[in-house]
């Protein structure tokens, strides 16, 4: 007997209805979602891709007001490097000019030193602390103070060079990394969504640990533009300082030199009139000495001359000795004679004593034409010093580096 097969539960007439409007109420709900994600999926494509539009919009906009902004520091860093360039090779030259300054002081200062040390071969009297030494001093030590002023200002224009040069180097690294990050924001200003050479790209999206704020990258430029400047204004004032210091320099110099060469002027005239005066009291001493020798000559002639009635006295006294008995009387005669020798005895004492005078002056006269020849030799000396040795060299000073 064939076994029986149970049949799959039936469904009631209003379960099937039911399960029918179920269907058509899910497939309804279902469609509906799907024609409305549909509408929010074309809004959405719609929004987004304007929004990416004006992204980009915004971001070309940016590169470009970036690079604005990077145009406007190159043209203040080119501005000021090309200031700071053209001062600092103009310092250099002022640089130049201060070392041929020091040089030119060189030749001055050995012809004032030359020349003391040539004064102090003059002799005797004249080694004197005249005023030609004082203002050959009074330039050692003018020449010697502006050697060491023009050391410091050179020493500080040294320094300037290398302020500016630093300077300089800041903005020219400045204009480089502009130049490069330039570079970069216009080859990115360029690309489209079409560019060649586009991908995706990871670990981009990023803020460098590094990186600084556009508030801090403006003042780093402003900072190197405004050191330039800086240096820029202080190298201008130096070589203001520096001109200042070289007219100065150079018009004490000749200032000082012009008061030594009328010293030196001064004191040769005033030497050649002592001179002059001594030479005129050699010839009158000379003179005297040649009356005093006549006068010698002629004051032992005149003793020489007594000798005679000096003798015919002296015989007469003595023949009349001789006189016998009463006629050896104390007469006129006697007494006479006696006075005549007297009086030649008188006036031979009298002429000694003139000639012992003559002769002690004719030693003082002849001292005095030896003391005379000896100044007028060290006046001589000292002419030559100060006209020759010393005036001559001075002619070779030049002062001339203003």
């Amino acid at each position: 007997m064939a076994k029986l097969v149970q049949a799959p539960p039936k469904f009631t007439p209003p379960e099937w209805h039911n399960s029918n409007f179920t269907k058509y109420d899910n497939a309804e709900g279902q469609r509906s979602r799907s024609e409305r994600l549909i509408d929010e999926s074309a809004r959405l494509m719609e929004e987004v891709d304007k929004t990416t539009r004006r992204s980009q919009r915004d971001v070309n906009k940016k590169i470009a007001q970036r690079l604005e902004d990077i145009n406007f520091w190159k043209s203040e860093l080119e501005l000021k490097l090309t200031e700071l360039t053209t001062e600092n090779e103009t310092l250099l030259n002022y640089k130049t000019r201060l070392e041929k300054a020091l040089a030119a002081c060189e030749e001055p200062l050995a012809i004032a030193q030359t020349c003391l040390l040539n004064r102090e071969q003059r002799v005797s009297i004249d080694l004197v602390h005249d005023n030609v030494e004082k203002e050959l001093l009074k330039e050692v030590e003018a020449i010697q103070g502006v050697v060491a002023l023009l050391e410091r200002t050179h020493e500080q224009t040294v320094e300037q060079i290398r302020l500016n040069r630093s300077a300089k180097y800041y903005l020219e690294k400045d204009l480089k990394d502009k130049a490069m990050a330039q570079n970069i924001d216009s080859f990115c200003s360029e690309l489209h969504n079409n560019s060649a050479g586009i991908g995706l790209r990871g670990n981009v999206v990023r803020v460098e640990s590094h990186s600084v704020t556009p508030i801090d990258w403006a003042a780093f430029s402003d900072a190197n533009v405004e050191k330039a400047e800086r240096e820029r204004n202080s190298s201008v004032n130096l070589r203001a300082s520096i001109d200042g210091i070289l007219k100065q320099t150079a018009d004490d110099m000749h200032t000082q030199c012009a008061a030594v060469n009328l010293a030196f002027r001064e004191r040769v005239a005033e030497t050649k009139k002592a001179k002059n005066k001594l030479e005129q009291h050699l010839d009158k001493v000379l003179g005297e000495i040649s009356t005093m020798e006549k006068n010698i000559i002629e004051l032992n002639k005149a003793i020489a001359d007594k000798n005679g009635p000096m003798m015919v006295s002296q015989s007469r006294l003595g023949e009349r000795t001789q006189r016998p008995n009463v006629e050896l009387c104390r007469d006129p005669v006697q007494y006479r004679l006696i006075d005549e020798v007297n009086e030649i005895q008188r006036s031979i004492q009298q002429l000694t004593s003139t000639l012992a005078q003559a002769e002690a002056e004719l030693k003082g006269l002849i001292r005095n034409q030896l003391l005379l020849e000896e100044d007028i030799q060290v006046k001589s000396n000292s002419l030559y010093i100060d006209e020759v040795e010393c005036m001559r060299i001075r002619e070779a000073i030049s002062i001339n580096y203003f």
